[in-house]
């Protein structure tokens, strides 16, 4: 009976890829529940064609769409995506409803087309709970690079999606309007770090990693920059 046990403790309980989109190669990301097979697109930036290649290559069942901020290479796509899919967003904060009500002009700043300013069917505070299948993600409301940021947090899993506020070596940027560097180290030293060393983490750009390494290594976090 043990081994029963053990071998059902061992099964994976979600799987995970990343799909790049736009020019800023932004980690658009497809999570889902292995007992279920539903599934939930993260940050849909853009190129929906190639995110819904993915889908149909994962044989996943998307139920949702998640934001982590309002960002143009992370929303660029979310409108059109919701379209296709008839599925609901939820987030990020609704402290980035003005990026989301001006993603067009964002847009055009970039040369990115076809994209629409819209609103999502749940705006995410912190505290609250998103699931997908049998995966529950708790929210943490993570200010800093953009003032809505949030971050997706499974405590069974111990892993995070962060999106642009915490990356391997690196921080987000905060130098685009609602940023501030104080209050995003805040958010990491106070939201991210205390989540436990043993937690990795997808971002919004560039390899994930884990909270112990950046606690150990990151030069933003140690005191070096």
């Amino acid at each position: 009976m043990a081994n029963e046990n053990q071998t059902h403790e061992t099964r994976a309980k979600a799987g995970a890829i990343i799909v790049p989109v736009t020019l800023f190669e932004q980690n658009c990301t497809i999570i889902w529940c292995e007992a279920t097979k539903k599934a939930v697109v993260i940050d849909p930036g853009g190129d929906v064609p190639k995110i819904q290649a993915a889908i149909k290559q994962t044989n996943v069942n998307v139920e949702k769409i998640w934001l982590t901020h309002g960002h143009i290479d992370h929303v660029g796509g979310a409108a059109e995506l919701r379209d296709a899919l008839k599925v609901p967003i939820e987030g990020p904060h609704i402290d980035d409803k003005s990026l989301l009500d001006n993603v067009v002009s964002s847009g055009a700043r970039f040369g990115m087309t076809g994209v629409r300013n819209f609103a999502p069917d749940r705006w995410l505070n912190e505290g609250d709970k998103v699931s997908i299948g049998e995966l529950t993600f708790d929210i943490l409301h993570c200010p800093g690079h953009s003032p809505g940021s949030v971050v997706f947090f499974s405590k069974e899993m111990r892993f995070a999606h962060v999106g642009d506020v915490l990356f391997n070596g690196s921080v987000g940027r905060t130098d685009l309007p609602g940023g501030s560097h104080a209050t995003l180290i805040k958010s990491i030293t106070e939201k991210l770090l205390p989540l436990g060393d043993d937690v990795g983490f997808i971002c919004g750009h560039g390899a994930g990693s884990s909270i112990g390494q950046e606690r150990m290594t990151n030069p933003f976090l140690t005191g070096e920059m």
